[in-house]
C-alpha cells in the first residue's frame, strides 16, 4: 500500500545539526543567560505578586466588606462590580504589557543565544 504523504521539507538528511546536553549546560551557566533570567525575573515576580495581591484584596472585600462592595456608584453599578470589571483590565494590561516588554527586552537576548547555539551546532 502505498502512502501519498509528502517529503520532509528540505529532503533527506536536510535536518539541522541539534545542539548537544553539554551545549545547553554550558548556556544555562553563561552570564548572558543569568542576564536574560534576571530581565524576565524583574519583571515576572513582581507583578504577579501585584496581581495576586490586588486579587485577593478583591475577594477579601467581597466577604469582608459587603457594605463597601456594595455601594451604589451610578444606576445600579456598584464597587464590586467596578473592581471585578477591573480585574479583567489588569489581566489585559498585564499581558500587554509583558508582551511589549518580551519583544523589547527578553527577546532580542533569546535570539542571541538561539542564533549562537544554532551556529555552534
Amino acid at each position: 500500500m502505498a502512502t501519498d504523504a509528502p517529503p520532509p521539507p528540505g529532503g533527506k538528511g536536510a535536518s539541522p545539526a541539534q545542539p548537544t546536553t553539554e551545549s545547553f549546560v554550558q548556556v544555562q551557566e553563561s552570564a548572558e543567560f543569568g542576564e536574560l533570567r534576571r530581565a524576565y525575573r524583574s519583571f515576572a515576580f513582581p507583578l504577579t505578586v501585584a496581581f495576586i495581591a490586588w486579587y485577593l484584596l478583591y475577594v477579601l472585600l467581597s466577604n469582608y466588606a459587603g457594605g463597601f462592595m456594595g455601594t451604589k456608584l451610578f444606576g445600579n453599578i456598584n464597587v464590586a462590580l467596578v473592581f471585578g470589571l477591573a480585574q479583567f483590565a489588569t489581566t489585559f494590561l498585564i499581558a500587554w504589557f509583558y508582551s511589549r516588554h518580551a519583544a523589547a527586552k527578553l527577546d532580542p537576548k533569546a535570539e542571541a543565544i538561539k542564533s549562537r547555539m544554532e551556529a555552534d551546532a
